[in-house]
């Protein structure tokens, strides 16, 4: 799940529901609009090229040659990874200068780059070199010379696995230490969302490679029988009923009035007018994943200041969302009052004529894929707690719709056997060290993170009213002085452990 920077994010919402059947008839009609069968919602969809006359940091973009499959011997074609890299600040081997790699997301990592200004920032401080090598199958990291015969069916996508990736980041910085003669040099690890579960990964599976990560927004318990599969949603719900309870029950009344409007004769034809559809609907299943798609990013980029990450939003544009429904003039059915309120996110700047539905659930994209194999993230939705349509989660159908779309079987409980998450708590205790788990509790993904401190140096930095990520976005003169302050906190451990690091090298050489 930039980072997401994105991504994270990303970014990036559910891996996968079909809804339940509960005998309320309004739940039923609200099951039959929701949209199901989602992936999980990182930011990496919103990734795009950068173009060249808009860049904001320096760097230069070189390619690397990677094995196609790292854990086999089969005789196979290599592929380019692209990757940014940006010296100029970076004191070199002689001083020991640290390698500072941001592990990309699901998306092109330009876009992950210029979202991610904490670390362009401390380069200097730090004397350090900046990396961005992008993950495999996404922007122009493709195996096979193409996007479509990468992503042509499962045995050509079957090698796009986290593992795999990060056998590709860890390939990629031995070389470049080896050519550099900086075998020496200290390398620490960031990223954000899904890019921040790969971060924490790889200091727990390559530790002779990084001394340190610092893992923003990082979901790593959102897999199978671990965190309750409501979690998500019902954060999501909380940031809106804690600014309005009468925004959150219009949200959660919106549902079976879109099914009734949808089910009138015309009753397509009025939505997409009353929408500002650029088409006329196909579904209500369509409109209600473009709401919900909405809501759900809300959550995640509920920031103090303005932003112009996903889309140009104002400050604590939950809050704005609100104001925009309960403020409708007197007599606005519910369906006026939603639309008024998404319109601050899908065009806060007024410039858009009308709206583009293309958020497809059934995309053969790489995230999707992802979530069909081993990124298999339970969610649910409560009754009782949720703005959102009320459903169970149901692997049998989520499997079914894997095997429709790709021809895989999921692996629910392979990530866990892989990189650990069921008694997470003793397992770094006892095998980790030097890993940072930041979270804004207003995010949804931080109930799939780690929230307390592990040991003294596995730290859980919590905030109450940070987002996705928000941490490794550039600083700006809005900052709160609690995002000023977690960022010092995070400079000051990353301090030590490059403090540490050249203490032991020292006395290392001097025996």
């Amino acid at each position: 799940m930039a980072s997401p920077t994105v991504a994270f994010l990303l970014v990036l919402l559910i891996t996968t529901v079909i809804l339940s059947s509960p005998s309320s008839s309004l739940v039923s009609q609200q099951s039959n609009v929701f949209p199901s069968n989602n992936p999980p919602r990182f930011l990496g969809k919103h990734s795009h090229p950068i173009k060249s006359n808009h860049q904001q940091y320096r760097y230069e973009t070189r390619y690397f040659s990677q094995l196609l499959d790292h854990f086999s011997f089969s005789d196979l074609p290599t592929f380019q990874q692209r990757y940014l890299i940006n010296t100029e600040h970076w004191v070199g081997p002689s001083l020991l200068g640290p390698i500072f790699l941001y592990c990309g997301n699901e998306g092109d990592i330009e876009w992950f780059a210029v979202n991610t200004g904490f670390v362009w920032e401390l380069a200097p401080r730090f004397g350090a070199m900046v990396l961005f090598p992008e993950h495999r199958y996404y922007g122009e990291s493709m195996p096979y010379g193409s996007k479509e015969e990468a992503y042509k069916n499962a045995t050509t996508l079957s090698y796009l696995t986290a593992e795999q990736a990060l056998a590709d980041f860890a390939v990629l910085i031995t070389d470049l230490k080896r050519n550099l003669s900086a075998e020496g040099c200290p390398v620490v690890l960031f990223g954000g969302s899904y890019g921040g579960m790969l971060a924490s990964w790889m200091r727990l599976k390559y530790p002779h490679i990084a001394i340190g990560a610092l893992a923003s927004s990082a979901p790593i318990l959102q897999f199978d029988d671990i965190v309750p599969p409501e979690t998500f949603y019902n954060i999501v719900s909380n940031s809106f009923k804690r600014e309005s309870s009468s925004c959150f029950d219009t949200i959660k009344n919106s549902w079976s009035a879109l099914t009734s409007e949808g089910q009138r004769e015309d009753g397509l034809e009025q939505l997409s007018k009353a929408f500002h559809l650029c088409r006329e609907l196909k579904s209500v299943n369509d409109l209600a994943n473009w709401l919900e798609s909405a809501y759900s990013y809300l959550g995640m980029v509920n920031y103090p200041y303005p932003s112009n990450f996903l889309m140009p939003l104002p400050g604590h544009p939950i809050k704005e969302v609100c104001r925009k429904i309960d403020g409708s003039p007197d007599g606005s059915s519910i369906l006026e009052r939603i639309f008024n309120g998404v319109s601050i996110y899908y065009n806060y700047t007024g410039d858009v004529d009308c709206f583009q539905l293309d958020d497809d659930p059934h995309g053969m994209d790489g995230w999707n894929w992802q979530a069909c194999t081993e990124m298999v993230m339970p969610m649910s939705s409560d009754r009782n707690t949720s703005m959102f349509p009320t459903y169970d989660w149901d692997y049998s159908a989520y499997q079914e719709r894997c095997r429709r779309d790709f021809q895989v079987t999921p692996r629910p409980r392979w990530i866990t056997t892989e990189f650990g998450g069921h008694d997470i708590e003793h397992v770094l205790k006892f095998f980790g060290s030097n890993i940072i788990f930041s979270n804004g509790l207003l995010d949804p993904w931080s109930g799939g993170s780690v929230l307390k401190n592990i040991s003294e140096t596995i730290v859980a930095l919590v905030t109450e009213e940070g987002a996705h990520h928000i941490d490794l976005r550039a600083s700006t003169p809005e900052d709160p002085d609690w995002l000023v302050e977690q960022r010092a906190t995070e400079i000051k451990l990353i301090e030590d452990w490059l403090d540490n690091y050249r203490k032991k090298m020292k006395t290392t050489f001097n025996m």
